[in-house]
């Protein structure tokens, strides 16, 4: 095996992208015009000339001191290639889209267990093999299965389970290293010292190189990084949803830790392409959330207006003013927004390069925030398993 290691309203995305460029706009110069438009096509052409081809050069650091971890500035949550969502590629074509993130200079490819379950894991196996020593693959253990079935109300952090889910995971990717072992969610029956101290003798035994938790409160963290440090906290935020702002962004600026918002587009809302009459396949989660019902989107798209109108005077399409409003948050948060299609890769990795002052931060932030926001992001039985 090989070792991973490394340091709408009324328009949508792509046609804003096309008339901001024709426009003049600083969006996309010129000679990328014609290559935007042929990856909107499909994923399997090549531009003529890269040096046109959005990219991603800058660094960040996730976690500090022994737990440090330097990646690209932007990741890629693979979840959707395969799992919950209406369409996605043929395995070929998804395999092929991870390889043009790899190229534009993508190195953090997100995945998990349960994605499938199983399924995506070795899917993302498949598509960074070859790549030793370019790319890092995250991945998560916690959930519980019986019988290769999640059992939806319950939780698994026990060290059993842990080294259980840390095998499979690294026979289903084809490595012999876990660059980053999240806990998904957290296991009540579990202390969260004995599951920190689990993914410290992995990371001795070279199995694991760091450790990371999602959607826990403070206190846990605390007490997770006293036993074993903490390289990454993976939560949801994004304009939508900024409740980590109260404790979690503080207290990973106080001890050093990173910070990976999950669904930073608000999974696909914020870019404009979903309106109360989207129709979402059997397999996307998005039908079962409340936040995605066709009358809180009616009404939460006043948001996306919000962005639509930041964005048009300055040549941003409302999905890269959602991501670079991100990582205009700190240094030490960066963001993974998923696709399946290379024209939103491409959009997603100009935000990179998109700066903003503190006064149009705080004119984008109060223009959004004067306007409530319909629906909560997950149904009563999820929202039960995030700290408070």
């Amino acid at each position: 095996m090989e070792k991973l290691h490394g340091n709408t309203g009324g328009i949508d995305r792509r046609s804003f992208l096309k008339r901001t460029a024709l426009a003049g706009a600083a969006l996309c110069i010129a000679p990328a015009l014609e290559m935007v438009n042929a990856a909107g096509r499909t994923v399997t052409a090549k531009p003529e000339s890269s040096q046109s081809m959005a990219s991603i050069g800058k660094r960040r650091t996730l976690g500090s001191d022994g737990a440090a971890f330097t990646v690209s500035a932007m990741g890629f949550g693979c979840m959707g290639l395969n799992y919950h969502r209406s369409e996605h590629p043929d395995e070929q074509a998804a395999i092929r889209l991870v390889h043009e993130a790899i190229d534009r200079g993508v190195t953090l490819f997100d995945t998990a267990e349960s994605y499938g379950p199983f399924t995506n894991e070795r899917l993302v196996g498949k598509a960074l093999k070859g790549y030793t020593g370019r790319v890092n693959v995250t991945t998560k253990f916690g959930h519980k299965f019986v019988n290769g079935v999640q059992v939806k109300t319950e939780e698994d952090s026990s060290p059993a389970n842990i080294r259980r889910v840390c095998e499979n995971s690294l026979r289903s990717l084809g490595v012999e290293s876990i660059a980053l072992f999240y806990q998904h969610r957290s296991d009540p029956n579990t202390p969260i010292e004995t599951v920190a101290e689990t993914v410290a003798q992995l990371i001795k035994e070279g199995k694991v190189q760091h450790f990371g938790l999602c959607e826990v409160n403070a206190d846990t963290i605390r007490r997770a990084h006293a036993v074993c440090p903490v390289t990454a906290i993976q939560s949801e935020y994004h304009l939508m949803h900024r409740t980590v702002e109260e404790s979690i962004l503080p207290l990973c600026r106080e001890l050093g830790i990173g910070f990976v918002p999950y669904s930073p587009i608000n999974r696909g809302f914020l870019g404009g392409l979903i309106n109360e009459y989207t129709q979402f396949g059997p397999n996307d989660n998005r039908q079962t959330l409340p936040r995605f019902r066709p009358e809180a989107i009616r009404k939460n798209l006043r948001i996306v207006e919000v962005l639509n109108a930041f964005g048009r005077t300055r040549g941003y399409t409302p999905a890269q003013i959602a991501l670079a409003w991100l990582m205009h948050k700190g240094d030490f948060i960066v963001p993974i927004p998923g696709t399946t299609k290379l024209s939103h890769l491409e959009e997603n990795l100009r935000a990179a390069d998109i700066s903003f002052t503190d006064e149009e931060i705080s004119e984008l932030e109060a223009a959004v925030s004067a306007i409530p926001v319909e629906g909560s992001r997950y149904d009563a039985l999820q929202e039960s398993k995030v700290q408070k």
